[in-house]
This record gives structure tokens, C-alpha cells and sequence, in this order.
């Protein structure tokens, strides 16, 4: 599925221009973490949402897109409604919509919340190769960006080449602050709720992607994980502090330039961050941002600097689990390196919306 919403994102950055409020998840995330920088996969996807009176509103659910700004009372200030009558047209499967901004319901996925800097958005339907627990399925081993990800320690070497594909068409579900993300159920026995709030058909792909998502986070982690499905940043604050302290840094991976699958070669300054436990927040599928956050001592994050065929750099995050024995033996990674559960480390780059939190 894809969004066009630029003229609402236009018409929010005047609003926001113009009420020079702080966000409330960023005044959250600096009263709890002052000394620690927020990534960009935070930054990319905070949007502004009411929490209290005086603030700008952006509410995305059924009917469309609300953005307020002004004083009191919602309807007081500037007030924008995108739903049925033309602001925004909805269009189901193939055709031609009306004019406006275009969101597509069919195949391929579902976001029910933003577009950004001109690029659309499209979240693909599957399970997610972050999740141990499942084995691999016969679309993700065809995947070459899913099959990609995963490496062997022992090639985290300068001049090590491997095929990647930075795409720009990552998933841009925004945050909802953590009041209204709590005012909207979220489990298994109100997915009939759910699906009536974001207007979804419970028979499409998006209804099955929906139910898929919050399955796997209704699932107990695998031995020795910590799980936690975060339905706010405010929320994944708090997951991630209460596992680390507030000495930490958040970090994502950071690409210079948006290329096509191209041949990376890593570079000279292969960093180790500090500490072998750390909680990964994984971005997962759904109508807005929802991070499936894991805590486990039995990882290495670093920072690997790699150098595209082209020329264009990133700064990638990697993480290596040093205890796969409790993985589901068909997992992709053991699929795709041609190794058995907990013999060798394994070892993923996190893509661009995903974030890592380890000690300072």
C-alpha cells in the first residue's frame, strides 16, 4: 500500500511553524533522556498529536486526518478534516481515484498514517525476520533484501563485500503519542474494533497484516529474550530505560544517499558499542508506529561504516547474537548462512526505521 499525504504534511509544518509548541513525546524524551541524542529513525516518524489544550493536533484514525491548532477546545483553531468529500480520496485495488491525496487499500501492506519528504510509503506483508521464534517463509527467501541482512561475525572485516539494498521506501507509520495510542485497542479480541477504527475491510491484506502483527507481539519471547511491544515512543521510553538505566545511547542506521542494490564494502572503523546487553526496537507493520522492543544479554551491536559501489556511505548499526540456540532451527538467518542454532554468532544490519539502545 502506498500514501501520498504531502499537501497534509505541507499544511502541518505551517501549523506546527506557526504554534511554536515542543512536541509532547519530544518534551518526554528530553526530560527522561536530557544527555542522550535522539536518532533519526525517531525523528523521521514524530508527528504532532494532542496531548493537552495548547497544542498542535494531527489525529489519524477513521475519517480521515485532523490536524488542529489554536487553544482550547478541538474545532477552536485551524482545523483541517481529510476524509470523505475529496481532501483526501480513498482508493480500493486498482483504478484511478479522484484528485487529492491518494491512499491506496490493496495489495502489498498497510499504513494508515503519513508519507514524508516526497517518497511514498510501502510496508510489505509477511512475518518479520526479527522474530526468532517463526521459520522462514518461501517469500522471504526469495527476498534479497531479507536474505541480505544477515552475515557471519567473522566477516565483519575492512574490505569485506556484501549486496545491499538502502531502500527508500521504508516503513513511515508515525508515532501517536502515548494518550491517544492507549485510547485504541490493541489485541487479539478487539480486532473487530480495531479494523472498524481504521476502516479497514477484515477481509483484505491489511486486516490479515493487522491481526499478523499484533499476534507476534502477543507471543512469548524466546528463552532468555524480553519482549515488549511498544504502541508509543513515550512507551518504548519506558521499556527500554527500565531494562538499561538513562545512561544510554539510541542509535539508527544513518544512509547518506538512497541508492538501488548496489555492492557495500565495509570500511576501516568497525566500532563496538559498549556492553553485551542491549534492547532492539524493530519497526513492525501497522497503521501507526508500533516498535517490537527486545531485551538480551547475549548480543554485540556495532557501528560498521560501509562504502556503496557508487560512492554513497552509511552508517550502519549491526547486531550479533552470540545464543541462537533457542531460534526456530528454519529461521531465515540459519537458512540463509548454513549454519545450526547456537554454533556461531549471527549477526543482522538493522534497516533505517529500526533502533538500537545500549548503555553508554
Amino acid at each position: 500500500m502506498e500514501f501520498h499525504l504531502l499537501p497534509i504534511l505541507a499544511l502541518i509544518s505551517i501549523v506546527v511553524a506557526a504554534s511554536h509548541a515542543a512536541l509532547p513525546t519530544e518534551v518526554y524524551w528530553n526530560s527522561v533522556l536530557p544527555n542522550t541524542r535522539m536518532p533519526k529513525a525517531i525523528r523521521d516518524i514524530l508527528r504532532p498529536d494532542v496531548t493537552d489544550d495548547k497544542s498542535t493536533s494531527v489525529n489519524v484514525g477513521k475519517g480521515g486526518v485532523n490536524v488542529n491548532a489554536g487553544k482550547g477546545k478541538q474545532g477552536g483553531g485551524t482545523t483541517v478534516v481529510v476524509g470523505k468529500g475529496g481532501g483526501v480520496n480513498v482508493h480500493a485495488g486498482k483504478g484511478k481515484s479522484g484528485g487529492g491525496t491518494n491512499v491506496g487499500v490493496g495489495k502489498g501492506g498497510v499504513s494508515v498514517n503519513t508519507g514524508h519528504k516526497g517518497k511514498p510509503v510501502h510496508v510489505s506483508v509477511g512475518k518479520s525476520p526479527f522474530d526468532y521464534n517463526y521459520a522462514a517463509s518461501e517469500d522471504q527467501l526469495h527476498d534479497d533484501q531479507s536474505v541480505a541482512i544477515f552475515f557471519l561475525e567473522k566477516n565483519m572485516q575492512p574490505g569485506t563485500k556484501m549486496e545491499l539494498n538502502f531502500k527508500s521506501d521504508q516503513n513511515l507509520a508515525a508515532f501517536l503519542p502515548r494518550q491517544k495510542s492507549n485510547s485504541i485497542p490493541f489485541s487479539s479480541d478487539k480486532i473487530p474494533q480495531i479494523l472498524n477504527h481504521f476502516s479497514v475491510n477484515p477481509d483484505s491484506e491489511e486486516a490479515e497484516t493487522i491481526k499478523e502483527t499484533i499476534k507476534e507481539c502477543e507471543q512469548p519471547g524466546i528463552k532468555g529474550e524480553e519482549k515488549y511491544c511498544a504502541t508509543s515512543l513515550e512507551s518504548m521510553i519506558d521499556f527500554s530505560t527500565s531494562k538499561l538505566g538513562k545512561s544510554v545511547q539510541v542509535i539508527s542506521t544513518e544512509v547518506e544517499k538512497q541508492t538501488q542494490k548496489q555492492e557495500y564494502k565495509i570500511t576501516s572503523g568497525v566500532k563496538k558499542l559498549a556492553g553485551d546487553k542491549a534492547v532492539v526496537c524493530h519497526k513492525q507493520n501497522y497503521p501507526y508506529a508500533v516498535f517490537y522492543c527486545h531485551k538480551t544479554e547475549t548480543t554485540r551491536a556495532y557501528m560498521i561504516p560501509l562504502v556503496g559501489a557508487d560512492g554513497s556511505k552509511v552508517k550502519a548499526v549491526a547486531v550479533c547474537h552470540t545464543d541462537t540456540s533457542a531460534w526456530n532451527p528454519r529461521h531465515l538467518a540459519f537458512q540463509v548462512l548454513k549454519v545450526k542454532p547456537g554454533t556461531v554468532p549471527v549477526c543482522h544490519f538493522l534497516p533505517e526505521d529500526h533502533v538500537i539502545w545500549v548503555p553508554k
